[in-house]
């Protein structure tokens, strides 16, 4: 028998320029987990495609407008209940749509009252020792470009991205 388990579809977005790989810092402003570096993206809104929420997202996130480069693929990644930050006692299935993406305007912003605190252009010889999630290697991974990534490694956060709210043992609200 299959427990029950939540599940949540994010779309991001792998954007690359001078080398650099555009990152968000996401910040759940959970006490025992203080965020790490990812793509920029999240969570479908509901009636959209995943393509619409990554151009949204991305533009919440970074303050850039985008358009998509097509589909690298598709990941998905389970959550244990304990891996969870918002308290609930059972697993999550989190599916990951990763696109490419180009800028077509807009200027870098942080976004405010939101998942993320800030957002950066990051060297790729600088991502192997970058406190990230592990987001970031699966699209690089997924994309050809893992090779591209230089550095001392430092593993990624074994946390998932999430929507939780600001107090523990509460749901995913967004």
């Amino acid at each position: 028998m299959t427990q029950p388990f939540d599940s949540r579809v994010g779309a991001y977005a792998l954007i690359i320029r001078d080398e650099q790989l555009l990152l968000t810092h996401w910040n759940p402003r959970h006490p025992g987990f203080e965020g790490a570096w990812t793509l920029p993206g999240g969570g479908m809104e509901p009636g959209e495609q995943p393509e619409q929420t990554m151009v949204r997202e991305v533009f919440e996130e970074t303050g850039f407008h985008v358009d998509s480069d097509g589909l690298v693929n598709v990941h998905s990644y389970w959550m244990s209940p304990e891996q969870r930050l918002d308290g609930q006692q059972r697993g999550n299935h989190a599916c990951r749509v990763i696109y490419r993406a180009h800028i077509t305007g807009g200027e870098l912003a942080v976004e405010e009252n939101g998942s993320s605190d800030d957002v950066a252009w990051i060297p790729l010889t600088q991502i192997g020792r970058t406190k990230r999630l592990d987001l970031v290697d699966q699209a690089l991974r997924l994309a050809g470009l893992a090779g591209q990534v230089e550095g001392a490694p430092t593993p990624p956060e074994t946390v998932a991205e999430q929507d939780v709210s600001t107090e523990p043992g509460r749901g995913g609200e967004r």
